[in-house]
């Protein structure tokens, strides 16, 4: 199904057009994630700035965007809400400062180690919480303050305005490609609902067809609702009052623009925010969250690059995506941000409209600051049917469903991974978390796998020497059948082990050669082991004394490499 992405090579044009079809969908991304880490929408909106403008420019996958992103907020949440919003900031630049690191470190090519399996379930777990997130759009502010699903004929409007984004992303295609599709229904659908909240209006005097202005009201509305709620009475104990007026002031947010994107130009953090004290008690609090977002940062980026390498059909350089992430996590704390990583949602939706250069991610980046400085009333009128429905089109450009048909011919480990990643995916809403556990339940169930591989062939010469061909790995997961194969008792006294057809991997494999040289030693027998690879010999030089075994020198040594030759 990825095929439904490629479309054309890029082209200028493509790419600013793309551009500015991403900033239209970074808007509501951006406010929801922000609110989801409780901090303020404009925060979440200058974080997507920065972080698609400088990935953009240094990073290492041109045509992917990069800006604030749930499996960050997700992490911050518990930071803010205990610590305060002074101590977000350095821990984001910490994180960019560790990103940078593993990219300086050549640590990017570990994404080499995620199987197939694990990309299949990732791919169709994530356009299954996309799907599921677009739900919330469907929401609106009832009569008790909390968001409830639409009803009635606002829902049927909705859904059919959806349905109208979905046939023009469709069908516009295969009559033009001169605009991307993605843009024309956007810009359709908007004059459409523009007419139609013109011409009605529901009893509470709120929009027929909800804009992004009333999503970004709604959401502030039943924030401040649930704080106000949460919070404890004046009349407490300790005769203390509490405001329960503000909804995001506390976040950095002011009142005055609480419900609104506008806004002026970001400034540094310590300008605007109190300081935090560069102590030991400070880096013990944020070090540990820097990790995580690190990790999660990392994973869904360079999960992102292997899925635009597979649509494009082009290399991204994973070890520079590393420190472009870095980079701008850096100056996104700096500059008072939440810190972020790719977003797929809206790589995906650059790559359908066209985008495939650098220019496609620095023009998304550029225009959604212009939105904040001053086109903040005309994005808020953008009706929220047009942005669900592009992501609509996203999720069913994403979902994997080749992968339905290959259950019958997929190994059965290999379907259980892929079903366990998208599961936890969409049970947990965390990518990284399900690609880390993909990678160790494959790893397990090959190290299970090849544990029963290892086998042996037995002869005699004719000196009366009995040699033992084996075949197979030796390593942890094998050494118990390793050991299972000889008859140290029954044996000549004269016993060789042939390691032309196997490798020893690790400690545990040593460990298990030195114990059975020590029982054949017991018994007064000679233990010579031939055909040992390079690698297998390095390992036992490198063992020292922790091994003592008789390596007998043969003539007819060959190393791994000459047999594969």
């Amino acid at each position: 199904m990825l095929n439904f992405f490629r479309q054309r090579s890029g082209s200028v044009k493509d790419d600013v057009l793309s551009g500015l079809t991403v900033a239209l969908a970074l808007v509501p991304e951006a406010i929801a994630f922000a609110f989801v880490a409780g901090v303020s929408p404009l925060i979440g909106l200058y974080s997507a700035f920065f972080l698609g403008l400088i990935t953009a420019v240094v990073g290492g996958r041109p045509g992917m965007i990069s800006g604030a992103t749930g499996a960050m907020a997700v992490v911050v949440v518990s930071l803010v809400a205990e610590h305060g919003l002074a101590y977000l900031f350095p821990t984001v630049m910490l994180c960019g400062l560790l990103q940078i690191a593993v990219g300086l470190g050549r640590l990017g090519k570990l994404i080499r180690m995620v199987p197939h399996s694990v990309m299949l379930g990732f791919v169709n777990g994530l356009a299954i919480v996309i799907g599921m997130a677009q739900l919330g759009s469907f929401k609106t502010l009832s009569a008790s303050g909390e968001l409830a699903y639409l009803t009635g004929s606002r829902l049927g409007l909705m859904l059919i305005l959806v349905a109208a984004t979905m046939a023009i992303i469709w069908l516009l295609p295969k009559v033009t490609k001169a605009v991307p599709a993605s843009l024309a229904a956007i810009l359709a659908v908007t004059l459409t609902s523009l007419a139609i909240n013109e011409s009605a209006e529901t009893d509470d005097g709120r929009h027929v067809v909800a804009t992004v202005g009333d999503m970004l009201r709604d959401s502030s509305q039943a924030a401040e609702n649930a704080k106000a709620k949460a919070a404890p009475s004046p009349s407490s104990d300790t005769g203390s009052t509490v405001d329960t007026t503000s909804t995001v002031v506390s976040t950095g947010a002011s009142a005055e623009n609480a419900g609104s994107i506008s806004g002026g130009l970001p400034r540094l953090f310590f300008l605007q925010y109190e300081m935090v004290p560069f102590n030991w008690d400070t880096l013990t609090i944020i070090f540990p969250y820097a990790i995580v977002l690190c990790g999660v940062g990392l994973i869904e980026s360079l999960m992102t690059l292997t899925l635009i390498d597979e649509i494009t059909e082009t290399r991204g350089q994973g070890n520079r995506e590393c420190i472009g992430q870095g980079t701008a996590n850096l100056l996104c704390g700096l500059f008072g941000g939440m810190g972020g990583c790719a977003m797929i949602g809206q790589s995906l939706i650059n790559v359908n409209s066209g985008g495939r250069g650098r220019l496609s991610g620095i023009t998304a980046a550029v225009c959604l600051l212009l939105f904040v400085l001053f086109l903040a009333p005309l994005i808020e009128q953008i009706p929220m049917p047009a942005l669900v429905g592009v992501m609509f089109m996203v999720v069913i450009g994403t979902f994997e469903w080749t992968s339905l048909k290959m259950f019958q011919r997929m190994p059965r480990s290999d379907m259980f991974v892929m079903v366990l990643v998208a599961g936890y995916t969409v049970v947990m809403h965390d990518l990284a978390s399900a690609v880390i556990l993909g990678v160790i339940v494959s790893a397990l169930v090959f190290a299970w796998q090849h544990a029963t591989h290892i086998g042996t062939d037995i002869k005699f010469n004719d000196f009366g020497s009995k040699i033992y061909q084996l075949h197979g790995p030796l390593f942890f997961a094998s050494v118990a059948s390793f050991k299972d194969m000889f008859d140290v008792n029954g044996d000549p006294d004269d016993v060789v082990i042939d390691f032309y057809y196997t490798r020893v991997y690790d400690q545990s494999g040593l460990e298990a050669i030195n114990w059975l040289a020590e029982r054949y030693e017991a018994c007064g027998k000679r233990l010579h082991l031939t055909h040992l690879s390079r690698e297998c010999r390095d390992l036992l030089h490198k063992a020292g004394d922790l091994v003592e075994i008789n390596v007998s020198e043969d003539p007819q040594y060959h190393v791994a490499t000459d047999r594969l030759a």
